[in-house]
């Protein structure tokens, strides 16, 4: 997941920042306001994780705000502050969950999942394309009776394709979703993990297969045949219609 986290405790906003990393999600970092305000908008975020309390403002103001404007990205409240009215006041503002500090880190990660199954239609808590299976609690994945065996950030981009299974997801897109915007190398290095991930799953004779769409990006297929299929692109960020491919 790409996860915005505007934290003005520079120790715990470190740790947090590092603890979400490590799972493999893409995390932009703000410690005010305004720049969590410009940050919001401006990139595409499965979750935004918000401190209440900061130096220029709180972010009870901040989520009525981007709820005003059209941003619905789920929101999760982090305050230390824990009276019943502060939790309705950030609820009725538009905040779609609550954690009161000292918290442990497994409760977070569980509510960002929680939270992030709130923008799919059917919200599964296993993401399943055929006979691959995604479980984002274990931060898991299986073909089948195998494991795969992936690095942090193999499995981020595993189950971004599995969330948008047949969708073709342009270069900007994976960036956007499995790196952050700091990020300042070429697109090139989502061909690397993508052939990484190929090459593993490439080992299991029947699995999902990420094919190139040229000139655009990656579209993950359920179980398809190795003779290959013809791709016509209805839209690049959408679904896509497949079409059989013409054998010699």
């Amino acid at each position: 997941m790409r996860l915005l986290l505007l934290e003005d405790d520079i120790r715990l906003a470190g740790l947090l920042e590092r603890g979400l990393r490590n799972e493999g999600h893409a995390v932009d970092r703000a410690g005010t306001i305004e720049d969590g305000r410009w940050l919001a908008t401006e990139n595409p975020y499965d979750v935004l994780i918000l401190d209440v309390m900061l130096p220029d403002g709180d972010a009870f103001d901040l989520c009525a705000e981007l709820r005003a404007n059209g941003t619905w990205t789920p929101v999760l409240l982090l305050t230390a502050r824990d009276a019943v009215t502060d939790r309705v006041r950030g609820l009725d503002v538009g905040a779609d969950d609550y954690l009161v500090k000292p918290f442990a880190f497994p409760e977070l990660t569980a509510r960002l999942r929680a939270l992030a199954r709130r923008g799919a239609p059917e919200r599964p808590t296993v993401l399943r394309v055929g006979q691959l299976e995604v479980d984002p609690a274990a931060r898991s994945a299986t073909i089948g009776d195998h494991q795969l065996s992936l690095t942090a950030r193999e499995y981020a981009l595993l189950e971004l394709f599995a969330r948008r299974a047949g969708d073709v997801l342009t270069r900007t897109e994976i960036l956007e979703r499995v790196w952050d915007w700091a990020y300042d190398g070429t697109s090139n290095v989502i061909d690397v993990y993508v052939r990484n991930l190929r090459t593993k799953m490439a080992e299991i004779p029947v699995a999902p297969r990420i094919e190139t769409v040229r000139g655009i990006g990656y579209v993950l297929r359920p179980d398809t045949p190795r003779g290959g299929l013809k791709v016509a692109v209805d839209r690049v960020r959408g679904r896509s219609k497949v079409e059989p491919a013409a054998t010699a």
